[in-house]
């Protein structure tokens, strides 16, 4: 298991699935903000759930988050776009609502990075996130990331278009202590 003092990043059990549905994705207004695709309702238990990890898929690595030492599930964790010829992939997480505000996400931010660049061996990664995004701007800026551009008016995001920043994280940049 991937870990700091305060979180762990352990592999999707089918019992996590219910709840970040319910919390992550029924949440139709904080969803809009983190995923590029329209809103879709999927009836609990679906397949189609985002969250139901798909076996034998090599281009993302799904992790749920578990908030130390309670053990509660706090939000999801991931490695999508993953793009093993350049070594790149994309870094996104969504923590539940009862988790938020508590700094959680820097040390989520950290530990992704640690399990894409010393695990996989990538290169680069990126997150891309609206530019109002503030907490996942601060964590990944304490990881490292460095905001390397703005995409104006790039996201849909219910009833008006918004900014996208995007910020990068070479592996020859990457130190993994907190706040480097």
């Amino acid at each position: 298991m991937l870990q700091t003092s305060r979180i762990a990043l352990r592999a999707r059990h089918d019992s996590d699935v219910p709840l970040l549905h319910a919390e992550l994705h029924d949440d139709v207004a904080t969803r809009s903000r983190a995923d590029t695709r329209p809103w879709q309702p999927v009836p609990p238990g679906s397949p189609q759930s985002p969250f139901v990890v798909k076996p034998d898929d090599d281009r993302a690595a799904c992790f749920s988050v578990v908030e130390l030492p309670s053990g509660e599930l706090a939000g999801e964790a991931l490695l999508w776009g993953i793009d093993t010829h350049n070594r790149v992939a994309h870094l996104g997480l969504a923590l539940r609502p009862g988790f938020r505000g508590r700094g959680l996400a820097a040390d989520v931010v950290r530990v992704l990075c640690r399990y894409g660049f010393t695990v996989r061996g990538l290169n680069r990664l990126q997150i891309e996130t609206l530019a109002d995004n503030r907490p996942m701007i601060r964590a990944a800026a304490g990881a490292g990331f460095v905001a390397e551009g703005t995409l104006r008016r790039a996201a849909w995001v219910c009833g008006a278009f918004v900014d996208e920043v995007v910020l990068g994280l070479l592996a020859e940049d990457w130190t993994d202590e907190p706040g480097a």
